[in-house]
């Protein structure tokens, strides 16, 4: 596998016409979407994991920023 830098693809992008430089963008942003969902979902596992074992914080929206603010003043 080939890899190239970010420049090197801005610059390959110049030599695109218009419609492939739109079916580029669609494809980039699938690939955002689907990272973006696999990351949720590792999150959730690892909450889920962590409910599990009783390690996770729970509370109000308020006594997590409390504990956030506590955390910070440490």
């Amino acid at each position: 596998m080939t890899t190239i830098s970010v420049q090197e693809m801005i610059d390959k992008m110049d030599t695109l016409s218009v419609d492939d430089l739109d079916y580029l963008l669609d494809i980039i942003r699938q690939k955002s979407i689907e990272k973006r969902r696999l990351e949720i979902a590792k999150n959730g596992e690892e909450t889920l994991k962590a409910l599990a074992m009783g390690t996770a914080k729970i509370g109000t929206a308020k006594d997590i920023k409390t504990y956030l603010l506590e955390d910070e003043e440490e």
